[in-house]
């Protein structure tokens, strides 16, 4: 089968995951087919086998890097001093990194059902890693002092989804400032743990 005209593999590969993150986040995985991502991209369907082997190949890669990005950014942070000060600093950084990657976000959450169970374990592994820096820190706090929770795990679930929340209204449009929404959740989050 010949490529379509204007199809360069270098620059293909990355416009399928484009593609079908874009596809993805807006109609669901399950709504979204293999022919639909091919026209989407400009390549006959049968080309995407060339860069995927399948669709659910196609969701974990997406997941995949998108929680790869997000632990070499949380690791290249400066680590905070006390509690408080690092708790502040994983609100503003979960704000900020998420903010640029909406679509990602949503797949990221919403479609953790759709795969299958060795790809769900696997990115997992990764949220629970990312996750899990929140629970030290809330539970740093709380042996402290420094904050007032119940219980730190579900303290840090709840903090989670507030902060992830912010991607499904926030547009730069908007009334508020980026440095402001960061600030806004801040104050709430730190009103959350008892700070």
């Amino acid at each position: 089968m010949a490529r379509t005209q204007g199809s360069h593999s270098a620059a293909t590969g990355p416009r399928v995951r484009a593609s079908a993150q874009k596809l993805f986040a807006q109609s669901g995985y399950a709504a979204v087919s293999m022919r639909q991502i091919a026209a989407d991209v400009g390549v006959q369907a049968g080309a995407l086998y060339n860069y995927t082997p399948d669709k659910q190949a196609l969701l974990y890669d997406l997941m995949k890097q998108h929680m790869d990005e997000l632990l070499a950014a949380r690791a290249a942070q400066e680590p905070a001093d006390g509690p408080v000060a690092a708790l502040e600093g994983f609100t503003r950084f979960h704000i900020r990194f998420h903010l640029d990657r909406p679509d990602a976000v949503f797949i990221a959450y919403m479609e953790l059902r759709n795969l299958t169970e060795p790809h769900f374990a696997q990115i997992e592994k990764l949220r629970s890693q990312y996750e899990g820096e929140l629970t030290e820190i809330l539970s740093a706090g709380h042996r402290t002092g420094a904050f007032d929770v119940v219980d730190v795990k579900v303290a840090a679930r709840a903090v989670i989804a507030m902060l992830t929340g912010v991607t499904t209204w926030y547009r730069d449009s908007g009334a508020l400032s980026r440095d402001a929404v960061e600030e806004v959740y801040w104050q709430m989050v730190r009103k959350a743990v008892g700070a």
